[in-house]
Formats: structure tokens, C-alpha cells, sequence
């Protein structure tokens, strides 16, 4: 499976279908598609074999998951607080596998509501899992979580810690978020520093300098993340032209037929 931060799906389209037909996931999560749901381009995927759950607003969040399987819609209600018509979290049922898909909001800065909003959004998450999930069951959580997790996860920890997606608040509340039950699957297999998903258009050759963070992610449960046999980060997306300040996470699992069902 894989997660993307699309930043546009329409800007997009060609180069995530032509990026389908090469590597032909199972499933794919999509984030910031910012189109409404009448907008969003679903027999274009549709004729490339993948069906289409997809959740929007008008230029702004916008969340989808493709699949080559059938899905079954899952609910997503994280609470009163949030803002009406968010279109920030979606999930479905596949293969007998939740699979929930979030863009967490960015936060603008420490000092802003924004920011006390992003963090009350990650702590309910916490109690959406609870809810809904048991930890010793497959669950896969994924998406632009826009919090890099560890020093190893930004191009410069000492001078970033403290700026907003590398803040000592949001580490605390993701943290909580991930002792529920919770695994980062692309730290199982790849421990080392200098793997990151985004990169600022405004920092000037970024992605040459790989000045970048590690903010989109594919976490599991423990039944589930024991089945993941090696997880990656495709960066050639990010250098082609007029991409994506993301580029694609990805994670393959073996899946015993009990999962399957």
C-alpha cells in the first residue's frame, strides 16, 4: 500500500495515474486532493482498475482512498470540536483491514489556535481508535500526519525543534496517539536518518540538498505490522516536474488468509 500527499488531485492526475500503472498498489491513500466530491476525477482511477472512496471541500484538505479490492466505508467521527465539513480523515474497510487515512492539520504556529487545534485533533484520534478499534487487531493508520516523530525524521533537528510539525507538544500527543497500539512500519524496516516525504517549494534545491522531513507515514497494529516485509519512500516523483512538495510512502505485508477472510 502506499500514502501521497497529492496537493492538488487535478494538478496531479497524469503523474499519479502513470505512477499506478508502474507500481500497482493494492490500495493507495490521498491527501489535500482539494476538490469537491462532484470534482473529484473517479472514472479516470476507475478505468485504471481502482475504485474510489473520496471525501472533499472546495480548494482546501480533501482526503480519498484508492483500492484494487472492494471497500467497505468505515465510520470517521472524531468529535464536536472539529470544523463542520472537514474533509481531513476517511477510512474503509479492506480486505478485512481498516484502513484509516488522515491529513492531520499543519498547525501555522505555536503560538496560534491553529496550533491548539492540531493538537486536540491528534489527542482525539487516540480516542477514535479506542473506540472503534482493538489494538491486538489489523488496523493500518495513514496519511500526512504533519508531525515528524524523531531527530532522525528532519533535515536539522537542532535548529527545527520547537517549529511547528517538530514541536515537543505535538511529539507528546502523537506519542499518546501511538502507545494505544500503534507501530511505525517504515522504522521497522529503514532505522537509519536522511529518508524524509516532503519538501518545501520555498527552500531553494531542497530536494538536491534533501533539506526535507519525514511527515507522512504508514503505522500498524502489531498483528498487521509483523506482516510488513519492507517499507520505502519513492523520492523520484518529488524531482520531476511540477510535482508535489510530497512524494509517495510505501509498505508491502504478507498477509495470511486469515486476515483475508
Amino acid at each position: 500500500m502506499a500514502s501521497f500527499n497529492v496537493n492538488s488531485i487535478r494538478a496531479r492526475k497524469e503523474a499519479l495515474l502513470d505512477w499506478l500503472s508502474i507500481n500497482r498498489p493494492d490500495v493507495i491513500c490521498l491527501q489535500e486532493t482539494k476538490v469537491m466530491d462532484h470534482d473529484f476525477p473517479a472514472a479516470d482511477f476507475e478505468q485504471a482498475g481502482y475504485q474510489c472512496l473520496y471525501k472533499g471541500q472546495k480548494s482546501y484538505n480533501g482526503v480519498a482512498i484508492l483500492s484494487l479490492h472492494p471497500m467497505k466505508p468505515l465510520a470517521t467521527e472524531l468529535g464536536a470540536f472539529t470544523e463542520p465539513g472537514e474533509a481531513r480523515m476517511i477510512a474503509a474497510l479492506i480486505q478485512n483491514i481498516p484502513i484509516v487515512n488522515t491529513y492531520i492539520p499543519q498547525g501555522f504556529a505555536p503560538d496560534s489556535a491553529k496550533f491548539s487545534y492540531k493538537l486536540a485533533w491528534i489527542r482525539e484520534l487516540r480516542h477514535y481508535f479506542e473506540r472503534n478499534f482493538k489494538p491486538d487487531e489489523p488496523l493500518l493508520w495513514t496519511g500526512d500526519f504533519n508531525v515528524a516523530p524523531e531527530t532522525i525524521d528532519v533535515h536539522n533537528p537542532k535548529r527545527l525543534l520547537g517549529h511547528v510539525g517538530f514541536h515537543p507538544e505535538e511529539h507528546k500527543v502523537l506519542d499518546y496517539v501511538r502507545e494505544w497500539g500503534f507501530q511505525d512500519v517504515f522504522r521497522l524496516h529503514q532505522p537509519e536518518g536522511g529518508h524524509f516525504t516532503f519538501w518545501d517549494y520555498r527552500v531553494p534545491k531542497g530536494v538536491e540538498k534533501n533539506l526535507g522531513w519525514r511527515i507522512d507515514h504508514i503505522w500498524a497494529t502489531a498483528p498487521l505490522a509483523n506482516c510488513s516485509t519492507r517499507a520505502w519512500i519513492d523520492i523520484e516523483p518529488r524531482k520531476r516536474e511540477k510535482p508535489s512538495d510530497h512524494t509517495f510512502i510505501l509498505a508491502e505485508f504478507d498477509l495470511p488468509d486469515a486476515f483475508k477472510g
